[in-house]
């Protein structure tokens, strides 16, 4: 008997200046029917929210095609296949991949490919762990830190961001090569946490106005690598104690994306030229063909205890644009992921 089912989703009716408001989005809902041959449809269970998100709402050339005026806002996520007629996804079938901020999504095989959707082990790790240290964040500190940074043993790692999805695996995963880890976060709260949960060397409160004497402190000889997700300020001042060959991976720059002015770059770039250094940015969607080899290697991290994975979950579709702006004031604490539903 055929099923039909409600579909809320959240679309973007604006470009957002600046940051994004309660105008920029539309909230519709939709009816589904029972997939037809060759159809699944899939429960969207929950969803990651990023600060990439900023950028897809842009207009202009990037990495990826912008998010249309009217289409469902982009989103990564997990779901649960609810009813199938494609034998290889089964209901009851646990999916990650380009799920979009909505209850609900029907797909034929070329939908299911276009989406990247692959299966999960939930028996394996909680659906939040495959969204953060074995998702798309963990995917990035593992391949951006390993492959663009390059640490050698007792280098300085210094990370921005680093309370944050991808600044907290960025810093475990340098302490596990054995480097000394230093960590700039907002907040006395936050930079205890990264330093005594997540076991970094030390962590620089950046709102404290203390970002050049930290940096002298706790970087004495320098640093070698330098992992960017914020930009601006904090990118600029680091780029004062780098040593000769460092490398500055460019991840993010959280603090760029709502500016309503021209993007601020770095003024003291001479810097790399004087210190014969690289600056290269990453995207990683690049390492898709490898996310294989970065589970493995943190998936065996995290179960004997030397990388943890932390989540910051708001529950309910309808709080995605008010959940979406704790990115950009800095209230998220770890991963930030919308539960849509559960199983």
């Amino acid at each position: 008997m055929d099923a039909t089912y409600s579909n809320k989703q959240v679309r973007l009716a604006a470009r957002p200046v600046g940051l994004p408001r309660a105008t920029d989005w539309h909230i519709t809902t939709e009816s589904l029917s029972s997939p037809a041959e060759d159809e699944v449809l899939i429960k969207t269970l929950s969803l990651s929210l990023d600060p990439a998100m900023r950028g897809w709402m842009n207009e202009g050339r990037s990495y990826i095609a912008p998010v249309g005026i009217g289409e469902v806002m982009r989103a990564n996520g997990i779901g649960i296949v609810v009813d199938s007629n494609i034998a290889e996804f089964p209901a009851g079938m646990h999916l990650a991949g380009w799920y979009g901020v909505q209850q609900y999504l029907k797909l034929d095989r070329t939908g299911l490919k276009g989406a990247a959707m692959r299966p999960v082990d939930t028996a394996l790790a909680p659906i939040e762990k495959w969204l953060n240290a074995l998702g798309g964040p963990g995917m990035t500190a593992y391949f951006g830190l390993l492959d663009v940074g390059r640490p050698n043993a007792g280098e300085t790692v210094v990370v921005s961001g680093a309370a944050g999805a991808v600044g907290q695996t960025v810093g475990q995963i340098a302490k596990i090569k054995g480097c000394r880890v230093v960590g700039i976060a907002g907040g006395a709260k936050k930079c205890e946490f990264v330093v005594k949960e997540l076991g970094f060397d030390a962590c620089i409160d950046y709102k404290a106005g203390t970002l050049r004497e930290g940096l002298k402190t706790h970087c004495p000889d320098g640093v070698d690598v330098y992992f960017d997700n914020v930009g601006g300020e904090i990118l600029d001042t680091v780029l004062t104690k780098i040593n000769r060959h460092a490398r500055i991976v460019i991840c993010g720059a959280i603090s760029q994306y709502n500016s309503t002015s021209a993007i601020k770059g770095p003024a003291n770039y001479l810097s790399l030229l004087v210190n014969r250094a690289r600056m290269e940015g990453m995207v990683v969607f690049d390492y898709a063909p490898r996310f294989g080899e970065a589970i493995q290697a943190i998936g065996g991290w995290m179960k004997d205890g030397r990388l943890r994975s932390l989540e910051d979950v708001v529950d309910g579709i309808d709080a995605f644009p008010d959940t979406l702006l704790k990115l950009f004031n800095g209230e998220n604490f770890g991963k930030l992921i919308l539960r849509v539903a559960t199983a």
